[in-house]
């Protein structure tokens, strides 16, 4: 048997492998936080990491970090590294609510509507400046998504006008039939509409990168551009594209913040969102769907504080709970080191002959 092939095997049965473990941990996970929301387990430890609320929280702290990782899957399997998703998303967040505290006299939809597409404009036109910053003034690509943080967070802050008030945001939706699950239903099927888009957007984005001709050509331009080149590829029109819609779709999880989640503008918001979506990315091998898992991971570590401050534990010093995100970020991303692999043309510029 030549190499090639048994190296191949090798590698189809270890992701064979790890489905099936994902698989088994994610069914002995429901079966436990069944046991516990039907049994008086609930009332005790088991009920603060398994309970309705810190799965429901989870979710809702997952969603902005799914939209952040999918936007750096965009870019970085383009070849353009993308640090700036704290930026952009912190854009997304004020064009949605600069849009929705001008528009309140609209009817709610339209309001929301065009608050939603205001963010993905802001978006857009940071990761348009990225894309710019690093093809055609070839700045290095870190230092270009460090500037787009930078005029992100100083626009926001010198525009905004405390006295702008946002009133209405994205509500719950029930599906049909699929709401009335038990725990499921309430987890996944009663959300707002941007948590849908989210759950949605992944799957999507995982089929069309790895099952179409234009997620072939995206992962071309980020492995081999100059073989892509050859086949009649224009790497940079791509790497433009796929960075303006990375720029938008990291927008969203800003504007779910405003829109769904808090129904308000902060400044800096965000609060390192961006970079904890940099290291559900990475954790998630550049995959869609495992960027959505590792993004579920560090929204459970973010409903576990909360959930850990709510319950009145003083034994620990709150600063110390508070960390726990952060820390796990850490630990994860020194776990993978070695065993996860970038695009190989991740942050080269490309000069066509």
């Amino acid at each position: 048997m030549a190499p090639v092939e048994t190296t191949a095997r090798r590698a189809s049965a270890g992701v064979l492998r790890r489905r099936w473990i994902t698989a088994g941990l994610t069914l002995l996970l429901l079966a436990i936080v069944i046991l516990v929301d039907r049994t008086s387990l609930g009332d005790g430890p088991l009920g603060i990491l398994f309970g309705i609320g810190v799965l429901r929280f989870t979710l809702r702290a997952a969603v902005p970090l799914i939209f952040g990782a999918l936007s750096g899957i965009l870019c970085e399997r383009s070849g353009i590294i993308n640090i700036g998703i704290e930026g952009m998303m912190l854009a997304g967040a004020f064009g949605a609510f600069a849009v929705k505290s001008h528009t309140g006299q609209l009817p709610l939809p339209l309001s929301l509507a065009l608050s939603t597409l205001s963010a993905c404009a802001m978006g857009s036109a940071m990761g348009y400046l990225h894309a710019l910053l690093s093809i055609r003034f070839r700045m290095n690509q870190i230092i270009s998504g460090t500037a787009i943080i930078v005029l992100a967070t100083g626009l926001s802050t010198y525009l905004f006008d405390p006295d702008w008030l946002s009133r209405g945001k994205f509500s719950d939706i029930a599906i049909p039939v699929l709401a009335r699950i038990p725990v499921i239903g309430e987890v996944l099927f009663t959300n707002g509409l941007l948590t849908y888009l989210a759950l949605a957007m992944a799957i999507a984005l995982h089929f069309l990168l790895f099952r179409s001709r234009w997620g072939l050509r995206t992962r071309a331009i980020g492995e081999h551009p100059r073989a892509a080149d050859t086949m009649g590829v224009n790497v940079n029109r791509w790497r433009y594209i796929n960075t303006t819609i990375g720029g938008a779709v990291a927008a969203l999880g800003g504007a779910f913040l405003v829109l769904e989640a808090v129904g308000q503008f902060k400044e800096s918001m965000t609060a390192g969102r961006g970079f904890i979506s940099l290291a559900a990315m990475i954790f998630g091998n550049w995959s869609p769907l495992g960027a959505l898992g590792a993004s579920t991971l560090f929204g459970y570590t973010q409903a576990l504080q909360n959930q850990l401050l709510l319950s009145g534990i003083t034994r620990v010093p709150r600063f110390f709970i508070s960390m726990l995100p952060y820390v796990t970020t850490i630990v994860v991303l020194a776990s993978v080191v070695g065993r996860t692999r970038a695009p190989a043309a991740e942050g080269e510029v490309y000069e066509t002959e």
